[in-house]
Order: C-alpha cells, then sequence, then structure tokens
C-alpha cells in the first residue's frame, strides 16, 4: 500500500488550465489557475494477477458451460458458476486493495503538501476504478435489470439524478476523470444525462495508446523524453528510461480528440482541462 506501481500509473500535480463547465467546475470546486494533483493506480498487480489466473481457468472451463469465444481473451464463466463467483470475489478484492491504494497515496501526498504549504488542504475529488466489472441497474428494452457491467478501459459517468451519486454532485453528474500522458494534458468531465442508455452509464477512461509500448521504446530514448519534458517545466522521476521510452506522449491517441469524441457523443460534457507541471512516475 502506498506506491504507485508502474507502467502508465502516476501521481502528477496539475494546473487547472481551462474551464468549459462554470456550474459543474464551482460543484467540483476547480477553479482557473489553482493546482490538483491526480493520481491513477491500482491495485499493485493484484488485479492482474487474479486476471491471468482466472483467465487460465475459465479458457478450461469454457466450453463445458457452452461458451465459445473467439479469443482466448474473452474467456468467461457463468456468473453464478462457482468459477464464476470465485472470480467476482477475487476481483472485488482486488479493487478494495487498489482504493485502500489510492486513499493511503492520497494521504501522503496530504503530508507533503502540509509541509510546503501549512494549511493547504487536498479535499478529495472523486476516486473511481476502471477496469472492473460492478453490479448495478440498468434500464433494457423499458425494463429495468440488474446488469455486471465490465468496464475495461473505460470509467463509470453516471449522469445527473443518479442515486448512486452523493448528494454534492448529483444535479451536475459524475466527476469522470479523464488522464492524458505526461505531455499533454487531462481532463475533469461530467457524466451526461444520455449516457446510461447509449452506453451503460460509461465513458473512455483515457486516451487509449497508439502503439504498442514495444514500439514507443524502438521509437524514442528514454532520457531525451526527460530532457525534453523538462524543458517544458515537466519534470519526472523515473528509475527506468524505458518505462518513460514506453510512456512517451505520442504513443497516445491525442487526448483532446479523444474527450471531443466522448462529449459530441453525450457520454460526458467537459468541465475542465488540466495541465502537468510535476508528472511523478511509478
Amino acid at each position: 500500500m502506498g506506491t504507485l506501481g508502474s507502467g502508465n500509473h502516476y501521481l502528477e500535480v496539475q494546473l487547472v488550465g481551462e474551464i468549459f463547465d462554470p456550474a459543474a467546475a464551482q460543484a467540483y470546486g476547480l477553479v482557473t489557475g489553482e493546482v490538483v494533483v491526480s493520481i491513477h493506480c491500482g491495485s499493485r498487480g493484484l488485479g492482474h494477477q487474479i486476471g491471468t489466473d482466472y483467465l487460465r481457468e475459465m479458457v478450461v472451463s469454457a466450453s463445458s458451460a457452452g461458451i465459445i469465444v473467439p479469443d482466448r481473451e474473452l474467456a468467461c464463466a457463468p456468473l453464478k458458476s462457482s468459477l464464476g463467483q470465485r472470480y467476482l470475489g477475487a476481483m472485488r478484492a482486488a479493487s478494495n486493495c487498489a482504493l485502500a491504494n489510492r486513499q493511503v497515496l492520497t494521504q501522503l501526498a496530504r503530508h507533503a503538501f502540509a509541509k510546503l504549504f501549512p494549511g493547504v488542504r487536498l479535499p478529495l475529488l472523486y476516486d473511481v476504478s476502471h477496469n472492473t466489472c460492478k453490479e448495478e441497474a440498468h434500464r433494457v428494452g423499458g425494463t429495468h435489470r440488474q446488469l455486471f457491467v465490465h468496464r475495461k478501459g473505460a470509467t463509470r459517468a453516471f449522469g445527473p439524478g443518479h442515486r448512486a451519486l452523493p448528494s454534492a454532485y448529483r444535479e451536475i453528474g459524475q466527476p469522470v476523470l479523464i488522464g492524458g500522458s505526461m505531455g499533454t494534458a487531462s481532463y475533469v468531465l461530467a457524466g451526461a444525462a444520455g449516457t446510461e442508455e447509449c452506453a451503460f452509464g460509461s465513458a473512455c477512461h483515457g486516451a487509449g495508446r497508439a502503439m504498442s509500448r514495444h514500439e514507443a521504446t524502438r521509437r524514442w530514448h528514454g532520457r531525451a523524453l526527460v530532457d525534453e519534458l523538462a524543458g517544458r517545466g515537466i519534470l519526472i522521476r523515473s528509475p527506468s528510461s524505458r518505462g518513460v521510452a514506453e510512456e512517451a506522449p505520442l504513443a497516445y491517441k491525442y487526448v483532446g480528440k479523444v474527450v471531443d469524441s466522448a462529449d459530441r457523443a453525450g457520454l460526458a460534457g467537459k468541465v475542465a482541462r488540466l495541465t502537468p507541471l510535476i508528472c511523478i512516475k511509478g
């Protein structure tokens, strides 16, 4: 607990550079020119290990359950089966570890800020997990049903009025946190009214990769990237230059276009744009 991990995980100090929706920004406590801290990390390998272990089991047992999938990565099991229930329990345990890990990191960040800026508070805007399967009520064909919604490469984005949202955000919609690369920007969006009907209350959770990590390390050298970003005031601390190359800004799709697409599609509305000042990679 209290560690970032590797890959695309980060703790980033960001500047609120632009406000698109003043009412939503006010509800979220976002003010142009102020600083926020964004943390992107998970269960520190536990979720990945659980996925690996249960994928192996599900591939073997799929045929006995009458399940045929075109790709082994899509292997699954009936929810009410013993295997399905064990997987759900293990996955929920990993989600709890991820939530606890982010709570510890948040508190450590508060202590660090308090040393430099006595009296400054860092109230939590929102903490949401992705790459999880959650039981939720949704309307399907005019009927309310209990569904298990598996968001992979996506995040929850409940719209205004949803009963699962805290009262402070219920009129505005859920904060949707879209992390960019360390050289571009991140965004805060608000869940839109129609997102449940078109995407089961979901939106993207990042820009998405434009190329594989292997291709990124072939194209760029980590040291050169660190120097180039430092010239723009973005400071990086990474134990591995390869890790920096894997997360090069151009290895990802342009987050601004991805966010605009989510906004136009009615999945989530733009609230604020955040630009990186200090990016700490795991």
